[in-house]
């Protein structure tokens, strides 16, 4: 069997999570020798459609002329479109019908975690099987690197002792910016970092706004080398992900497997699988935020990190590719 894995417009999705989750995807499957083309010009056997764009649509009607058999991967949903890119309010009828002729359409759906499963379960009219199956991660990639940490202090040259929070995420009101600028304000001996962008005109205005006024201790670099942003996850003292909504979170697994504590929103996403306490530390507003962040900068974390370690072995890429393959032969053979 040959698996066609589609992603439409990858120049355009490279830099999101989504775009990481094609990496990720072409890994897993290769570690699971599974035979799969990039090409939808190519022969194949099934399609694995991974976005929602109208060519999405048209492949995968044109694969159910063809009688074949089509997994959509489910990495959106209705609610993590909310308060993100501007007039959100304005496109959420349109992106919600895209994603919506996707799901009900498909033989099967492949989704990050369990919480991301159940929402979809429950939009009107999706009707097939729906498996939860994380991202995965390449752990080995994460492991300390010399090279990449001097990556990080030539870019940044930050005073040494200095204690460093990082983020990476687009500029959505949704991940939490706003939060994230309110604690660093009440943390100004603090370094805080936002890594990634969004272009100007996809940002709303109040998000806008509040970067031309964040704190002095904020910083953002948008896009960086690799290096630079891996040796953030060395150098940094604490991941703070303040999210309102997430289907699974890459980079809290990308901080997680590079031994970096998380301080994260206690938010559906998180709940059957991070424990607050024992491999993270989970807030529900600012004032919990700081509190949880300043036991992460003052206090031995060792066994934080164990066990966020643990997590992560259930998440590495060849144990995700396993899990693929075998989604990719129940619905070949349904």
């Amino acid at each position: 069997m040959k698996v066609l894995v589609y992603f439409e417009q990858q120049g355009k999705i490279k830099q999101s999570g989504i775009g990481r989750a094609l990496t990720h995807q072409k890994k897993a499957l290769s570690l699971a020798n599974i035979d799969f083309t990039l090409n939808k010009s190519d022969s194949y056997d099934l399609a694995h459609i991974n976005t929602v764009f109208s060519g999405s649509y048209r492949l995968l009607k044109k694969c159910h002329k063809k009688g074949m058999k089509v997994i959509v991967h489910g990495h959106s949903t209705k609610e993590d479109f909310k308060n993100s890119f501007r007039c959100w309010k304005l496109m959420s009828p349109f992106f919600n019908k895209m994603i919506m002729r996707m799901y009900k359409h498909a033989d099967a759906i492949i989704t990050p975690t369990n919480y991301s499963k159940k929402l979809i379960e429950n939009y009107k009219g999706v009707k097939c099987p729906i498996y939860a199956i994380s991202n995965g991660i390449m752990a080995d990639e994460y492991s300390y690197n010399e090279e990449n940490v001097k990556a990080f202090d030539e870019f940044f040259k930050i005073q040494n002792g200095k204690k460093i929070v990082i983020c990476a995420g687009l500029y959505f009101e949704r991940k939490g910016i706003l939060d994230f600028f309110e604690v660093a304000k009440n943390m100004p001996d603090v370094t805080f970092i936002w890594f990634s962008h969004l272009d100007t005109i996809l940002t709303q205005h109040k998000i806008l706004k509040a970067i031309k006024t964040r704190p002095n201790n904020v910083l953002m670099p948008g896009y960086v080398d690799i290096k630079v942003l891996r040796g953030a996850f060395y150098r940094a003292s604490c991941y703070f992900f303040p999210s309102y909504e997430e289907n699974e979170g890459i980079a809290v697994l990308e901080a997680m497997a590079s031994n970096l504590p998380i301080v994260i929103r206690d938010i559906g996403v998180f709940e059957d699988w991070l424990t607050d306490g024992i491999d993270c530390y989970k807030g529900k507003n600012n004032d919990e935020f700081i509190k949880k962040i300043n036991k992460v900068l003052n206090e031995n974390n060792e066994e934080i990190i164990l066990n966020a370690k643990k997590v992560i072995e259930q998440r590495t890429l060849d144990k995700i590719g396993k899990q693929i393959k075998e989604v990719y032969e129940i619905t070949y053979n349904s």
